[in-house]
């Protein structure tokens, strides 16, 4: 399973982005396709530390997160980020394809940097402490919900 989810985010999620050209409305949300890309790439960053976060969410609450983000349950649409504002962050690259570009770089950098140091974890600000197979599941669940929300896959 984690293979496959591995394969996703190598692959088809890229290819899937691809799709886009970058000036679509989300069906829900208030992040337009560039700024989505862009999100993306920071999740992946922040699985191989180049962003580091602490944990926000109550020790308390830690266990039930994880045991959701470990689930096959879906995001729901316009799932609210306890670490976003109100409002998406600006863009940052020069256009849409070079945003894609970078997080298919971002996902070789988080694949290598695991491979490099089995066993390692790193921390998620709302889910905690994750090794490699937490961070591909938790980050294929990222991405279906990213797809959904500009219908690059279809809702249930």
């Amino acid at each position: 399973m984690i293979a496959e989810k591995l394969n996703f985010l190598r692959e088809t999620f890229p290819t899937r982005l691809k799709k886009l050209k970058g000036d679509e409305k989300p069906l829900w949300g208030k992040m337009n396709p560039q700024q989505m890309v862009e999100h993306m790439t920071g999740s992946f960053r922040i699985a191989d530390e180049k962003i580091i976060q602490e944990i926000k969410t109550p020790p308390d609450r830690l266990a039930s997160y994880k045991t959701f983000m470990m689930s096959e349950k879906e995001f729901r649409p316009n799932t609210r980020n306890a670490l976003m504002g109100e409002e998406p962050e600006p863009v940052v690259n020069e256009n849409f394809e070079k945003a894609v570009s970078e997080l298919e770089q971002e996902i070789n950098d988080f694949i290598e940097y695991f491979r490099d140091q089995p066993g390692k974890s790193t921390t998620n600000g709302v889910f905690g402490d994750l090794v490699f197979e937490e961070w591909v599941q938790l980050l294929h669940k990222h991405s279906v919900h990213h797809l959904k929300q500009f219908g690059l896959l279809p809702s249930p």
